[in-house]
């Protein structure tokens, strides 16, 4: 069989809601899928707008493992396709097309923190050769739609469906009330807390 690209998304949703989601890895007859369509972003939210101050999750010791893509923690993609026949490629870290930020590799997704928003592994024969551990590519002062499959950067002043404004990250903390916001999601493996504003 062969090389099977997939993502197995975080069992918490964002924003508090939690929902267990079970994801099986099935067979691929090819390397790549079909990029689910981003919705287009105005130029009033082009990255020379966007604050300089990014998320940057801890890392961890996890490594190893093999991917198609060539990637280090810090760096930064962009996700897509379906859960069986995802499609992933580097992006500029606060870009537009940038969704997720690379926490950690490990040679199997279980190796990835249990607080990860999202993790993306390939499997040769059903056994998995890699795995990427990966957060929302969150920005402070920026909006991201957080209502479709993937969360998509979005111009704060257009409608969204889930939309947030990053109004803080708070680090060494696991508890929301460090947020002088009403909306916040903490990462408690890895103590930090995002404060979100409505745009």
């Amino acid at each position: 069989m062969p090389l099977l690209r997939t993502r197995r998304p975080r069992t918490a949703a964002l924003l508090g809601a939690v929902a267990a989601v079970l994801l099986a890895a099935g067979c691929s007859s090819t390397v790549t899928g079909t990029p689910v369509a981003a919705p287009t972003t105005s130029a009033a939210s082009s990255t020379s707008e966007i604050p300089n101050d990014r998320l940057v999750p801890p890392t961890t010791t996890a490594s190893g493992g093999d991917v198609s893509i060539d990637v280090a923690p810090g760096d930064c993609v962009r996700l897509g396709g379906t859960v069986n026949d995802a499609t992933i490629e580097e992006a500029a870290c606060g870009s537009d097309e940038s969704n997720y930020v690379v926490v950690a590799s490990s040679p199997t997704s279980s190796g990835c923190p249990s607080d990860v928003d999202q993790t993306y592994y390939e499997t040769l024969d059903g056994v998995e050769q890699g795995a990427l551990c990966l957060d929302i590519d969150f920005v402070v002062g920026g909006c991201m739609d957080l209502g479709g499959e993937d969360p998509v950067r979005a111009d704060c002043s257009e409608p969204m469906i889930d939309g947030v404004r990053v109004a803080e990250i708070v680090q060494d903390s696991v508890d929301e009330f460090d947020c002088d916001t009403d909306r916040a999601y903490v990462y408690d493996e890895r103590e930090f807390v995002v404060c979100f504003d409505s745009p």
